[in-house]
């Protein structure tokens, strides 16, 4: 076995991204952040973008600041899903758009104009989402884009190429696309041809762990580095569920940030009717295995939330800072009725506290008031969504659950961990709180020779290294 060495990780939320140090050998594992930046999108003409540009000058320039702090043997980036860019020529063309816009709609009628839903979940068995891949590329007919382009690179993989120049999918984000066979992990030639999609737009499959290329060019001279690029579970909750700390199987975990990612780890997908019908999603995990879940609107509700008060003229309605407004919603009444997480319209960016009081409005029951009533409503909502898709994950998948594992930023809502106990009536193990960053860690670790084995391996290096706090339910 190796000594223990040095990765960096590129980890890049919905609102913020970051580059962290990762120590990894034979039972060592520690973490150091080099590097925080936002993630603000941008509003232009034709809808909201990512400012994507601004997030690879940031990305270099953490790794020129992780090159100063350590030798660096290789760079892993993971971030969210289903967002790309169009290529022709290497150049790109056009911002790529955020999954938020509202140009989605559309899409969904076009493609379900030739595959009924039930025949589009029998073909890619993803949960209904207006913004998946598939439906977003049917939004581009109207550009000319999609005629123009000879490449689609996911978000991940888009920063990798200007990285290194090469052009790869990597597997666990290229899942979240609506384009790939569950079943054999492969593009789905058949559905892209029906769709008008040209089958050469999509580059080849790689798994995490695959290195892909070096740094070159300018990315080489600013970094200091030729550093080796190799993919990890570039889709962020892929990663995350690498950094479970539980080396059993009989768990559950919800990977809690703006999304609330919660479901099961499965050897094979569920593509029964009843899977469908739940809204449930077979996107790939590393090492093979499938990620059985749900997407759960998520703390985007509260964090948004928060932004509407801030922005406010009437500052009895600012929200101060996030936990103190969290102490006084402990301390608020509960909710009369917890109210439906999912609803289409928390999706874009605005006032939810306007429209959770509409949707109290409309199911005749008594609305929150104050900021601390809104965010106890908002914690015990999205406490009882995480508790039902847990259950129902358990009985499609015909699947034993005996404890939640909470990990992401969301891990340090005390008041959220406790409510999904009490819900849920199973034990909740929250953190870590860095567990995208530790599984992306841990998958270029591997790569490298600095550890050997597969999830349980790693899995049990987080529990070495991370203690989660226990909450049982009370009730």
């Amino acid at each position: 076995m190796s000594n223990a060495g040095t990765v960096a990780a590129v980890d890049l939320g919905a609102t913020s991204g970051r580059v962290i140090l990762g120590t990894v050998g034979d039972g060592t594992l520690r973490m150091r952040h080099v590097a925080r930046f936002p993630n603000d999108p941008v509003q232009l003409g034709d809808g909201l973008h990512w400012n994507i540009l601004e997030l690879y000058r940031q990305v270099v320039g953490g790794l020129a600041a992780a090159r100063e702090q350590a030798d660096v043997l290789s760079v892993g980036i993971d971030s969210w899903a289903v967002d790309y860019g169009l290529l022709r020529g290497g150049e790109l063309l056009g911002v790529p758009h955020h999954y938020r816009d509202a140009r989605t709609a559309a899409g969904v009628a076009a493609v379900h104009a030739r595959f009924g839903p039930a025949e589009l979940f029998r073909r890619n068995g993803l949960q209904h989402l207006p913004f998946n891949t598939v439906f977003q590329l049917a939004c581009e007919g109207g550009t000319g884009r999609l005629g123009l382009a000879d490449r689609l690179l996911l978000i991940p993989d888009l920063l990798g190429y200007w990285l290194t120049g090469a052009e790869v999918a990597e597997r666990t984000n290229a899942s979240t696309t609506g384009l790939l066979d569950p079943r054999t992990g492969t593009w789905d030639d058949e559905l892209l041809a029906a769709l008008g999609i040209p089958a050469q737009l999509l580059p080849g499959l790689v798994d995490a762990g695959t290195p892909v290329g070096k740094l070159t060019g300018s990315a080489a001279s600013l970094v200091g580095s030729p550093l080796e690029v190799v993919t990890v579970g570039s889709h962020d909750t892929a990663s995350a569920v690498v950094a479970v700390p539980d080396t059993g199987r009989d768990f559950a975990y919800i990977s809690c940030g703006t999304w609330g990612l919660v479901g099961l780890e499965l050897d094979a997908p569920v593509l029964t009717d009843a899977a469908r019908e739940a809204n449930f999603t077979n996107e790939g995990g590393v090492d093979g295995r499938i990620r059985f879940l749900h997407n759960v609107m998520g703390l985007w509700l509260l964090s948004e939330s928060v932004r509407t008060w801030d922005r406010g003229a009437n500052s009895s309605q600012r929200s101060s800072n996030l936990e103190q407004l969290l102490a006084e919603a402990e301390q608020a009444p509960a909710p009369a009725a917890v109210f439906d997480v999912d609803d289409e319209r928390f999706m874009a960016p605005g006032d939810i506290p306007a429209r959770i009081a509409a949707w109290y409005a409309e199911h005749h029951l008594p609305a929150p008031a104050t900021p601390p009533q809104f965010a106890r409503a908002i914690i015990e909502s999205l406490a009882q969504a995480f508790a039902d898709t847990v259950h129902n994950a358990a009985r499609i998948a015909g699947h034993p659950v005996t404890v939640i594992h909470l990990v992401g930023g969301g891990a340090q809502n005390k008041l959220l961990c406790q409510a999904t106990a009490d819900r849920s009536g199973l034990p909740v193990l929250a953190g870590p709180v860095e567990a995208t960053a530790i599984g992306n860690i841990l998958v270029q670790a591997r790569a490298a020779g600095l550890i050997d084995g597969g999830l349980t391996r790693m899995r049990e290096l987080v529990s070495q290294a991370f203690t989660p706090v226990r909450y049982e339910p009370r009730f």
